[in-house]
Parts: C-alpha cells; sequence; structure tokens
C-alpha cells in the first residue's frame, strides 16, 4: 500500500493554520512565493532564515521540494528574471528545479507561540502581551512587552539570553541609570520601530541604530542586542517539531534546518 503524499497546497494549508498571512504586517510579502509547474508531491522541506545562493545548492543537494524562507526572498518586486543578480538566480534555480518557495516573515512573528514568543521565553516573565496587540485578536501582534518573575539583573538577563538562544555573542549596553530588570520588552530582528517609546527596563532585539541605542540609554533602558538574523535563527529547530507534528501523517516528508544558513557577519579579533 502506497503511503500518502503531501501536495504543495496541503501544506501551505498547515502553514497557516500555524500563522495565517492575515497577521502578517501590510507592507510584508509573505505567502507562496514561487509555485513551480507542474507541481509535485512534497517530500523534503528546508527550513532557512535566508535564501542565499549557498542555501539554495544546500536545497538541490537534498532534493528539496518546498523552502519555508522566514525572509522572503523577492520583496521589491522583480522586474526580469535572469543571471545578473543573486536573488534572480535563486529563482532561476526554483523554477527550473521545481522547487517552491514560502515565506511567513511577519506572521510568524505576530501569531502566539511564534518568534518573538520564542525569544520572550528567554526570561522568566509573570506575563507577557504584544506591544502592538492585533485589532481582531489582540493575543497576536508585533513585538512582546513582559513582567520578570522577581527581578533580574543584567548580568543574569545576558546569561539567560545565551542559554536560550546558543549565542556566543551579543551587544549590551547597560544604562547608567538602570537598576534591577523588572519588565523587558523583546522585538526580534530590527525591533527599534516596535520598541520606540515602550517603558521597559530592558529592550531585546536584533539590531538597532547608534541613536536609537542612546535614546534607550537615556531613559534608562538597557539593551541587548543579538544581530538580526541570530534573533530569529533559533526559532527554526522550534518550528521544526512544530511542522513535523503537523505534517505526521506522511511518514515519507522530512523536516530540515538549513546547515548553509547563517549570520552573514562574523567576529574577527585581534590580539
Amino acid at each position: 500500500m502506497l503511503s500518502p503524499q503531501a501536495s504543495l497546497q496541503f501544506v501551505v494549508g498547515k502553514l497557516n493554520e500555524f500563522a495565517p498571512e492575515k497577521l502578517a504586517e501590510q507592507w510584508d510579502n509573505v505567502g507562496l512565493l514561487v509555485e513551480p509547474f507542474p507541481e509535485r508531491p512534497i517530500r523534503n522541506i528546508l527550513l532557512t532564515i535566508d535564501l542565499t545562493e549557498r542555501v539554495m545548492y544546500e536545497a538541490m543537494d537534498e532534493s528539496t521540494d518546498l523552502i519555508i524562507s522566514y525572509h522572503p526572498p523577492i520583496f521589491a518586486p522583480l522586474k526580469r528574471i535572469t543571471q545578473k543578480s543573486w536573488k534572480e538566480r535563486i529563482i532561476n534555480h526554483c523554477l527550473r528545479n521545481g522547487i517552491a518557495v514560502y515565506s511567513p516573515h511577519t506572521s510568524w512573528d505576530n501569531v502566539t507561540n511564534g518568534v518573538n514568543d520564542w525569544l520572550a521565553a528567554a526570561l522568566p516573565s509573570s506575563s507577557s502581551r504584544p506591544i502592538l496587540a492585533n485589532p481582531i485578536n489582540p493575543l497576536n501582534g508585533a513585538g512582546r512587552i513582559c513582567e520578570v518573575k522577581g527581578e533580574l539583573t543584567l548580568e543574569e538577563a545576558v546569561q539567560s539570553i545565551h542559554w536560550h538562544t546558543k549565542l556566543k555573542h551579543m551587544m549590551v549596553e547597560a544604562a547608567p541609570s538602570a537598576s534591577g530588570i523588572q519588565t523587558f520588552a523583546v522585538c526580534a530582528g530590527s525591533g527599534a520601530s516596535v520598541l520606540k517609546g515602550v517603558k521597559a527596563d530592558l529592550y531585546v532585539t536584533g539590531e538597532m541604530s547608534h541613536h536609537e541605542l542612546l535614546e534607550a540609554q537615556h531613559q534608562g533602558t538597557n539593551v541587548i542586542l543579538l544581530g538580526h538574523c541570530n534573533s530569529e535563527r533559533g526559532f527554526l529547530p522550534v518550528f521544526k517539531t512544530y511542522l513535523s507534528d503537523m505534517l505526521q501523517g506522511f511518514s515519507d516528508l522530512t523536516v530540515n534546518v538549513s546547515k548553509m544558513d547563517r549570520d552573514p557577519m562574523e567576529l574577527r579579533r585581534w590580539s
């Protein structure tokens, strides 16, 4: 007896059950971005934060049928598909090799149990809610503002985030006038626009500009910067488990996290 096979539309439906595309920000480009023809069953799914050429070759080597790329590889409209730019080459490879591409981006940020809830779980909290609540369902929305169980020092917060994210490096701004941490706000990726004006003892995000850091420092808010994609990548193994459970009826379907997906920046030291 042949085992059942998952269609592309079925898998996309399951992705929407976890995080409806309507939860994404209006400026975003989410959903099914590349739909090859003819359609083929989905047996191998690859998860990545960024669909780079290295990840593309990895996907081809692993006979991938669907790439779930957190950041949309098509954001600004493409006017042509040639070999001149890396993004055009990626789309060419996808179409030639029959690989579909789906991007969830801010729908994963805003949904309950998504990227921001994963990041907020790095610190012990007694309560958590979206900073910018969704008007239809206030349990979803951008960022998270949380109350700490008890009180944390900045060093304790750094250690807890290190254990949770497994990151070896992060940047820390210690506000001179700050005391213990009783509240914290998180926003994965580039979170300054969401965190702006939020009253909290600590901000945790991927990146902020120099002047945004100065503003936080002068309002007495500590800041921990993890790096844009590093503040998001740790969610992929969590989502792998979610998706595998949602598709457990298909015995020949595998979900993998990319080994080639990484921060484009690296730390260099001089003695």
